[in-house]
Protein backbone atom coordinates (compact mmCIF):
# COMPACT_ATOMS: atom_id res chain seq x y z
CA UNK A 1 0.00 0.00 0.00
CA UNK A 2 2.74 2.39 1.04
CA UNK A 3 4.42 1.88 -2.70
CA UNK A 4 1.08 2.94 -4.05
CA UNK A 5 0.85 6.01 -2.29
CA UNK A 6 4.27 6.59 -2.89
CA UNK A 7 3.83 6.30 -6.85
CA UNK A 8 0.80 8.01 -6.58
CA UNK A 9 2.15 11.21 -4.74
CA UNK A 10 5.24 11.13 -6.78
CA UNK A 11 2.84 11.84 -10.32
CA UNK A 12 0.80 14.14 -8.46
CA UNK A 13 3.80 16.34 -6.83
CA UNK A 14 5.41 16.11 -10.42
CA UNK A 15 2.39 17.24 -12.17
CA UNK A 16 1.86 20.44 -10.05
CA UNK A 17 5.58 21.09 -9.94
CA UNK A 18 6.03 20.59 -13.90
CA UNK A 19 3.18 22.91 -14.77
CA UNK A 20 5.25 26.01 -13.96
CA UNK A 21 8.75 25.02 -14.11
CA UNK A 22 11.22 22.94 -16.40
CA UNK A 23 11.85 19.73 -16.82
CA UNK A 24 14.29 19.03 -14.31
CA UNK A 25 11.65 19.91 -11.72
CA UNK A 26 10.75 16.02 -11.77
CA UNK A 27 13.78 15.21 -9.83
CA UNK A 28 13.02 17.93 -7.14
CA UNK A 29 9.56 16.59 -6.83
CA UNK A 30 10.48 13.11 -6.73
CA UNK A 31 13.31 13.54 -3.93
CA UNK A 32 10.95 15.54 -1.62
CA UNK A 33 8.49 12.21 -2.03
CA UNK A 34 11.09 9.68 -1.16
CA UNK A 35 12.86 12.08 1.47
CA UNK A 36 8.69 12.64 2.74
CA UNK A 37 7.80 8.94 3.06
CA UNK A 38 10.16 6.26 5.01
CA UNK A 39 10.54 3.88 2.19
CA UNK A 40 13.95 1.69 1.66
CA UNK A 41 16.11 2.06 -0.99
CA UNK A 42 14.60 -0.20 -3.33
CA UNK A 43 11.14 0.12 -2.80
CA UNK A 44 11.49 4.19 -3.32
CA UNK A 45 14.11 3.65 -6.73
CA UNK A 46 11.02 1.78 -8.19
CA UNK A 47 8.52 3.70 -7.00
CA UNK A 48 10.13 6.68 -8.37
CA UNK A 49 10.62 5.42 -11.82
CA UNK A 50 7.04 3.72 -12.17
CA UNK A 51 5.85 7.34 -11.22
CA UNK A 52 8.16 9.14 -13.72
CA UNK A 53 7.29 6.71 -16.45
CA UNK A 54 3.88 6.94 -15.95
CA UNK A 55 3.41 10.47 -15.64
CA UNK A 56 6.24 11.71 -18.49
CA UNK A 57 4.56 9.03 -20.80
CA UNK A 58 1.22 10.22 -20.17
CA UNK A 59 2.12 13.48 -21.42
CA UNK A 60 3.56 12.33 -23.92
CA UNK A 61 0.46 10.44 -25.22
CA UNK A 62 -1.71 13.02 -24.40
CA UNK A 63 0.53 15.74 -26.24
CA UNK A 64 1.24 13.65 -28.96
CA UNK A 65 -2.26 12.69 -29.25
CA UNK A 66 -3.88 16.28 -29.41
CA UNK A 67 -0.86 17.71 -31.72
CA UNK A 68 -2.20 14.56 -34.15
CA UNK A 69 1.45 12.98 -34.06
CA UNK A 70 3.41 16.19 -36.07
CA UNK A 71 6.30 16.22 -33.95
CA UNK A 72 6.41 12.91 -33.22
CA UNK A 73 7.19 12.29 -36.62
CA UNK A 74 9.57 14.41 -36.92
CA UNK A 75 11.72 13.31 -34.02
CA UNK A 76 11.30 9.27 -35.05
CA UNK A 77 12.60 10.20 -38.46
CA UNK A 78 15.75 12.08 -36.85
CA UNK A 79 16.40 9.11 -33.65
CA UNK A 80 16.95 5.86 -34.60
CA UNK A 81 14.85 5.00 -31.48
CA UNK A 82 10.82 5.48 -30.67
CA UNK A 83 10.79 8.94 -29.22
CA UNK A 84 7.88 7.59 -26.46
CA UNK A 85 11.00 5.15 -25.53
CA UNK A 86 13.21 7.76 -25.27
CA UNK A 87 10.97 9.93 -23.00
CA UNK A 88 9.94 7.63 -20.69
CA UNK A 89 13.53 5.85 -20.05
CA UNK A 90 14.66 9.53 -19.30
CA UNK A 91 11.90 10.17 -16.78
CA UNK A 92 12.15 7.02 -15.25
CA UNK A 93 16.06 7.76 -14.82
CA UNK A 94 15.76 10.76 -13.59
CA UNK A 95 12.40 9.52 -11.15
CA UNK A 96 14.07 6.78 -9.79
CA UNK A 97 17.56 8.01 -9.24
CA UNK A 98 15.86 11.68 -7.24
CA UNK A 99 13.70 9.15 -5.70
CA UNK A 100 16.32 7.07 -4.13
CA UNK A 101 18.85 10.22 -3.17
CA UNK A 102 15.63 11.36 -0.81
CA UNK A 103 14.80 7.77 0.43
CA UNK A 104 18.66 7.60 1.27
CA UNK A 105 19.01 10.89 2.48
CA UNK A 106 16.33 10.47 5.06
CA UNK A 107 18.24 6.98 6.53
CA UNK A 108 20.99 8.81 7.40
Amino acid sequence: MKFVIHVTATIIVCFILQSFLPWWSLAIGTFLVGFMLKNNALPAFLAGVLGAVLLWGGMAFYIDFTTHSILTEKINKLLPVNSFLLTVLVGGLVGGLASLTGALARSK
